[in-house]
């Protein structure tokens, strides 16, 4: 076998080994070559203005928006009506001057470009090997089964009745029980597994208790969200296919995220999300609470701006901090949710500090705006108030201040379904940035 050209490796081809990795690069290089020519050969040199027109028409709309979530009464109308008619103005002018089809080809060929370059430059699932040995089953696993997550899925599914079939003792949740106490009950009776079907927040009480006592945990994806258990590589949209890491799974271990001394496994956030999911209004209305909370928390005086450190940096009259086990990979964007991987031992810190519409233009559009991201082991929270509310996956609770976050690698036992799903983090993904790289390569 011929050695790879210089450079190539698993997440960088040689540019003509004859791969099908380098007819990727060709076919990104080709289509985003495309997406550029298409509104020049359109309309020439004045192609360049009708691009700056939908650039603008985002700018307006992320005004609009920010107008929208920042401020009431006829200013929220205002926005409201720019962050519509924005894009819809950019669209009639299009139509109206022929140039509708060709920004719609340009569009289409820069998301060819990225697809095309997303299965080249996305981290690969790690090196193929030896299939991971089968976990020992274990002998009194416990699940413990919330009946109103996810829109009552635990019933839909018939997960009680498939969980006993499987050995395991069940205990449903018929109020506003101690879900910390439960489990631990549950290990002072003798169970070697702990598993949950519910959503994060609840996940999250279980896995402290199972890392306490170092047992497998198995989570059931029978919640709303379930980001845990989507970059762990379960499907949501069959929960009950989780129950087979009781009988035939795969373990490992990944890191746990601590606020103060609360678990969590996806996130904790300060300020306006903690202060919104706060409101007792919030879990039956979701986004009228939104709505009505967010201009007083974004621009008013009733959330205490934050501070944070992490080694030597430093930031504050922030608005928002989160802090997630491990970075997610964007921070706006549909795909906001995605981590690459659960066991880098980093905590991701995203930093929000918005406070006019060119920051929120900016911020919408997916640029820097009002964000700040880093990475570290360990982050401080500190606000000029006794406590800040806190969301710990979701579940609204107040910390005193300061609030020191760290990660604990490698904390929690997971267990899965062998050979079901691959984590989120080995699916393609790709940044404008290495796009453009890739592009430019000869």
């Amino acid at each position: 076998m011929e050695p790879p050209a210089p450079g190539a490796g698993p997440d960088r081809p040689g540019p003509h080994d004859g791969t099908p990795g380098a007819g990727r690069i060709w076919l990104a290089r080709a289509a985003l070559l495309g997406g550029v020519l298409v509104p020049l050969a359109a309309a020439g040199l004045r192609g360049v203005l009708w691009v700056l027109l939908g650039v603008a028409g985002l700018a307006l709309t992320g005004a609009g928006l920010w107008w929208t979530l920042a401020h009431t009464g006829a200013v929220r109308a205002v926005g409201a009506a720019l962050a519509v008619a924005a894009p819809l103005t950019v669209l009639g002018l299009y139509a109206t001057h022929g140039m509708l089809g060709p920004a719609v080809a340009s569009l289409a060929l820069w998301l060819l470009a990225v697809a095309a370059a997303g299965r080249v430059l996305s981290p690969r699932a790690r090196a193929a090997g030896a299939a991971p040995e089968p976990a020992p089953a274990p002998r009194h696993p416990w699940i413990l089964m919330n009946p109103h997550s996810g829109g009552g899925k635990v019933g839909r599914f018939h997960l009680v009745e498939r969980a006993r079939a499987a050995g395991a003792r069940v205990t449903v949740l018929t109020g506003r029980q101690d879900v910390t106490a439960l489990a631990r009950r549950a290990v002072a009776e003798g169970a070697d597994l702990l598993a949950v079907a519910g959503g994060d927040g609840t996940q999250a009480l279980v896995a402290e208790v199972a890392h306490e006592h170092d047992l497998p945990f198995v989570v059931i994806p029978a919640g709303t969200r379930n980001h845990f258990a989507l970059d762990l590589g379960l499907d949501r949209e069959d929960p009950a296919a989780a129950l087979e890491a009781l009988t035939d799974g795969v373990e490992r271990r990944v890191d746990l995220g601590f606020a103060g001394d609360r678990v969590f496994v996806n996130n904790a956030s300060f300020g306006t999300y903690a202060a919104v999911v706060g409101n007792p209004g919030y879990r039956g209305a979701q986004l009228r609470t939104a709505l009505h909370d967010l201009p007083e928390l974004l621009t008013g005086d009733r959330t205490p701006r934050l501070r944070m450190r992490s080694g030597h940096r430093r930031a504050q009259g922030l608005q928002a901090v989160l802090v997630s086990n491990n970075p997610y990979r964007y921070a706006v964007g549909r795909r906001r949710g995605h981590r690459g991987s659960l066991d880098s031992g980093l905590l991701g810190v995203l930093c929000v500090h918005v406070d006019n519409t060119v920051q929120a233009a900016r911020t919408a559009g997916g640029r820097k705006g009002g964000l700040t991201r880093l990475t570290g082991t360990e982050v401080t929270v500190d606000a000029d108030a006794a406590a800040v509310p806190v969301g710990i996956d979701g579940e609204h609770v107040m910390l005193p201040v300061p609030v020191v976050c760290r990660i604990v690698p490698g904390a929690l036992r997971v267990r899965v379904p062998r050979g079901r799903g691959t984590p989120r983090g080995s699916r393609p993904s790709v940044d404008w940035p290495r796009v453009l790289h890739l592009a430019r390569r000869s």
